[in-house]
C-alpha cells in the first residue's frame, strides 16, 4: 500500500507540473505572443527582450487587479510571473 500512495503521490506531482507549464504557456502565448520553447532555445539577449514583455504584461495585469476589472484572471497572473521566473532561473 505504501507504493501505491507513493505512485499516486508522483502522479499528482507530474499532473500538477504539466498543468502549470500549460499555463504558462498559454498566457505567454495569449498575452506576449511568445512562444516558449522557442524562447527556452534562444540566446539570453532575445530572453532579456521577452523578459521585458512580460514584465510589462505582468505590470499590466497588476493594474488590473488594483482596479478590480472585470477581466482581471489572477490564474493568467500566477501563468505570467511563474513564466517569468522560468526564464530568469535558465
Amino acid at each position: 500500500m505504501n507504493e501505491l500512495a507513493r505512485e499516486a503521490k508522483n502522479f499528482r506531482a507530474r499532473a500538477n507540473a504539466a498543468q502549470s507549464e500549460a499555463a504558462q504557456r498559454a498566457a505567454l502565448q495569449l498575452l506576449c505572443g511568445v512562444d516558449l520553447d522557442k524562447v527556452l532555445s534562444e540566446g539570453t539577449i532575445s530572453r532579456k527582450a521577452i523578459g521585458q514583455r512580460i514584465d510589462r504584461a505582468l505590470k499590466a495585469e497588476r493594474i488590473k487587479g488594483l482596479q478590480r476589472h472585470w477581466s482581471y484572471d489572477l490564474n493568467r497572473h500566477i501563468a505570467l510571473k511563474q513564466a517569468r521566473d522560468r526564464l530568469r532561473k535558465k
